[in-house]
Order: C-alpha cells, then sequence, then structure tokens
C-alpha cells in the first residue's frame, strides 16, 4: 500500500486532482475542506471508485488549530498514521488595488493563506516528530517568486511569505525526519483563478489571453505533481510545473496553435 496523505483544501481544484492522482497510485488519502456535506460527498465518491478503507475525511477550516488536529487524529485512526501533508487550502480575492479591498477580504485572504499555513504546518510538523517522520508541502502561488501585477498586492505578499516559511521551516527541521517540501502547479484553470474577475469584463479577456498561452487544466497538471511528489526524498524538495524555460518556449509556440481553457464559463 502507497503513502497516507491528507490534503486540505480537496473537496475542488487542484487538490481533488491530486487526491485522485494520488489514489490512483494506490495511496490512501484524507480529503478535507470547509463544507461537511461536501467533504462527505468527495469521500463517498472516491470510495466506491478507489476503496472505502482508501479514503477517509474531515471537515476542517484550517485557522482552527482544533480542527487541524482533528483531521490528524481522524486520518491517523484511519490509516495508521500520516506520511505526508499537503497544504493546499487558499483564497483569493478581487483584484483591485490595495486601497480599494475590503478590510474583511484582506483578514480572510491573510487568514486562510498565511495563518492557515502557519498553523497547518504547526499541526503536521508538531505530529510527525511524534511521530518519528513525515513529510509536508506547501503549495506556491502568484508572487512566491517576488513577482508583482496590478491588483495583486494582498494576494501575492501572502505567497511571497509561504516561500520564506518553507525556508524557515527546513531550518527548523534540519536533523529531524521531518522533510520540508513546495508545489507550485503554475496557472491552474479552477475556481480559484476565475472567482476573483468579473467574467465579462474587458480585463478577464486580456487575461484569458495570457492564460490561454500559460495556464492548463486540473487534469493535465495534478498527475504530472504527483508523479514528482511521491517521488521527492529529501527536505527542501520542489516540485515545479511551469519553469521559465516552460513558460518560454509557449510564448515562443502560441502564434501557431490554438487553446481555449475557458469554454466551460457562462458568460450570458
Amino acid at each position: 500500500m502507497g503513502k497516507r496523505i491528507v490534503i486540505t483544501g480537496s473537496t475542488r481544484g487542484i487538490g481533488n486532482g491530486l487526491a485522485r492522482e494520488f489514489l490512483k497510485r494506490r495511496c490512501r488519502v484524507a480529503i478535507s475542506g470547509r463544507s461537511a456535506d461536501q467533504v462527505e460527498a468527495v469521500v463517498a465518491e472516491l470510495g466506491q471508485y478507489y476503496g472505502e478503507s482508501r479514503v477517509c475525511g474531515a471537515a476542517c477550516d484550517i485557522t482552527d488549530p482544533g480542527q487541524l488536529q482533528a483531521l490528524w487524529d481522524a486520518t491517523a485512526e484511519a490509516f495508521g498514521g500520516v506520511d505526508v501533508w499537503v497544504n493546499n487550502a487558499g483564497v483569493s480575492i478581487e483584484r483591485l488595488p490595495l486601497w480599494e479591498q475590503r478590510d474583511r477580504d484582506l483578514a480572510t485572504l491573510v487568514d486562510t493563506n498565511l495563518t492557515g499555513a502557519l498553523l497547518a504546518s504547526k499541526t503536521a510538523i508538531a505530529n510527525m516528530l511524534q511521530q518519528g517522520h513525515g513529510q509536508i508541502w506547501n503549495t506556491e502561488g502568484f508572487g512566491s517568486d517576488g513577482a508583482t501585477q496590478p491588483g495583486m498586492a494582498a494576494y501575492g505578499s501572502t505567497k511571497r511569505a509561504v516561500r520564506y516559511l518553507q525556508r524557515a521551516l527546513r531550518k527548523d527541521t534540519a536533523g529531524t525526519r521531518v522533510q520540508v517540501c513546495t508545489v507550485s502547479p503554475g496557472i491552474v484553470v479552477t475556481e480559484l483563478l476565475t472567482g476573483d474577475y468579473d467574467i465579462t469584463s474587458e480585463q478577464f479577456e486580456k487575461a484569458k489571453r495570457i492564460f490561454n498561452i500559460l495556464a492548463d487544466d486540473v487534469h493535465t497538471v495534478t498527475p504530472w505533481l504527483a508523479d514528482h511528489m511521491l517521488a521527492a526524498d529529501k527536505s527542501g524538495a520542489r516540485v515545479v510545473w511551469l519553469t521559465r524555460r516552460k513558460a518560454f518556449a509557449r510564448f515562443m509556440s502560441a502564434p501557431f496553435r490554438t487553446r481555449d481553457l475557458f469554454t466551460h464559463l457562462d458568460t450570458e
């Protein structure tokens, strides 16, 4: 039997895609998300297809330490332990200058993307140290590498902080059997990507032109990510889908191919 894996934010999007790919590779997977109903539905679906003994789940707000510990405990009870913890849960907000953002949206963004990553990492690493081993993955996004773009000050800041967190955690866990790793899925067409746009706007039409060059759908990216994440065997491992070389090649070939990753969107 393969690794025992927890994925936060895995009822949809990249997290859900990773869960399916890990299950295909004989792993056991714990599903989590804020909605208990959604978690239950996904666990039932995946359990029917891959085997009930290989899928478990728990509703979890990653800003709540008690719920994070409950997620660990539920997984450990179901599978006998946790080998891999993937911090995937995150949110985005409308692309606006910082001074036009609503205070509550900023608070939610920072609570989820940064405080949630801190608390989830704390929970996972503390339990892995007690268990004697484990591997934690944090997910990078726009801004992790210091790139900037109009309307992305808040979101990019949270992701830049996650890269610092990764480096610090690697030093904190040095000499232990806990590995701290990074996954960068690139630009993936999910609700997280499109949810902060008015899809009828000129701004979105401009963004689509770039996305159709650089972005991919979940089913393209997650098989490759899963293979490389499972193969990682040392702290500091980085799994990066959209490298600079790949991005350059796509821009060079863009005039010779047509892609539309957004045909499923209802713009009426």
